[in-house]
């Protein structure tokens, strides 16, 4: 790296002054990053897109700009940090209209949870785990996370191999048979019992 030393003159301008601000201002680092990632296009400026539910399943991604998060203060012990600091975390977020989460998951949810949304309609989850709010933020939006995909993994219908399938073929035949092999043992032993009749 070079160093440049510049006299200063007394009405602190001159040319060599001049020189060295415009050296400066275009001055970059060896560790700057378009030197040390010369091929990448990542925009720090850029707010990265959320990923898109496929086929119906939940990314996982809780899109934060749609959930209201509130901060109370938190009951029981604690000492003074419950009494100073409010703690307690509850998330809400309107559940017809969270689009980012997939219809048919929405509409179970909706069934499981229906004790806990408001009249207007909110969805409420709450946590006061810890003394720290960004903790039991992480908290609640973990609880959130892992109810939804608890609510999926309820939806999908496990698919059956062709060997379970004629197992269960077997099976069923099998007590058919039995079933036909009963009958004419309880048919037979009702013929022994009826009384012999006279020939006229």
């Amino acid at each position: 790296m070079t160093f440049m030393f510049v006299k200063h003159m007394s009405n602190g301008t001159g040319p060599k002054l001049s020189a060295t601000r415009a050296y400066l201002s275009g001055f970059k680092s060896n560790l700057s990053l378009d030197k040390l990632y010369p091929t990448s296009r990542l925009d720090i400026t850029t707010i990265p897109k959320a990923p898109e539910s496929k086929d119906g399943k939940f990314s996982g991604y809780i899109p934060m700009d749609k959930i209201q998060v509130n901060y109370v203060r938190s009951g029981g012990p604690g000492g003074q940090n419950v009494n100073c600091v409010s703690t307690k975390t509850e998330i809400r977020f309107h559940l017809a209209s969270a689009d980012w989460i997939p219809e048919p998951i929405r509409v179970k949810l909706t069934e499981r949870v229906k004790n806990q949304i408001s009249k207007e309609g909110y969805f409420i989850l709450k946590s006061e785990r810890t003394r720290s709010q960004q903790l039991n933020l992480a908290d609640t939006l973990d609880k959130l996370r892992n109810l939804i995909h608890s609510v999926a993994q309820s939806l999908v219908v496990p698919e059956v191999s062709q060997e379970t399938l004629e197992r269960q073929r077997r099976l069923r035949e099998r007590a058919a048979r039995e079933r036909l092999r009963e009958k004419r043992a309880h048919s037979m032993t009702k013929q022994g019992r009826q009384s012999p009749t006279l020939d006229s």
